[in-house]
């Protein structure tokens, strides 16, 4: 029987290392890789942070050869449902998905989402990609992702956190998500937003943006990002 990998991502950091992972076992097979996400809400709802994690995704599915890139938008029924139903689809023979840690407790109670796709799809392979160490480490670097802007002045592009219609007509500004660093007091991490249908990462440092020159706007180019 010719193999068919899935994997399954989910908004977080984890997301990458299971395509790679996905992406290593189609290579030594020589078959077809498939990867999807599942969400709740409907496309035009998603915040900035999920759709920088899409966009990882995707450059990480092309270096893999992904042959489709799957997202089920709007999807109320259980995940595992939805990935059963796309394992039956593609005719998925090996399926790739991240699980934290979770007590014994949670799991009864809660019910395992591998436990119910054993009982779905008892034809499928299973490869459980646990969490690493050095991915929760890197996720305490910075505090929780807050909405903020960056708002053009004499001396560049300043992070705040509230907006005026005085300022939308005023000048250029970005709205984004603001990710600061833990342990400092003043406005120091990354900044980022959507410019021209790409996810673009930048320095906060002391509440202005220093590396910014490449993306500033021409003066054939103001319009305001909202």
């Amino acid at each position: 029987m010719d193999e068919v990998i899935l994997v399954c991502v989910y908004y977080g950091p984890n997301g990458e290392r299971l395509i790679r992972r996905g992406g290593k076992i189609a290579n030594m097979l020589n078959c077809p890789l498939h990867v999807l996400t599942v969400d709740p809400l409907p496309e035009d709802e998603l915040d900035i942070e999920k759709i920088h994690y899409i966009e990882q995704w995707k450059e990480a599915a092309k270096e893999h050869n992904v042959q489709e890139f799957i997202i089920k938008y709007n999807e109320k029924r259980p995940v595992a449902k939805v990935i059963s139903e796309v394992a039956k689809q593609k005719h998925v023979t090996q399926l790739v998905l991240g699980q934290t840690a979770q007590s014994r407790w949670k799991e009864i109670t809660k019910g395992s989402i591998i436990n119910v796709l054993l009982n779905e799809i008892p034809f499928v392979d299973i490869h459980i990609v646990s969490v690493s160490r050095e991915l929760k480490d890197q996720e305490g670097f910075f505090e929780k992702g807050v909405r903020a802007y960056l708002r053009k002045d004499s001396e560049g592009y300043r992070l705040c956190f509230n907006h005026t219609l005085q300022d939308v007509c005023d000048g250029v500004f970005y709205k984004g998500i603001f990710y600061k660093e833990v342990g400092t007091d003043f406005n120091n991490g990354v900044f980022k937003f959507m410019k021209d249908n790409h996810m673009i990462e930048v320095h906060v440092c002391d509440d202005y943006v220093k590396d910014f020159l490449d993306l500033i706007p021409t003066a054939a180019d103001t319009e305001v990002k909202s």
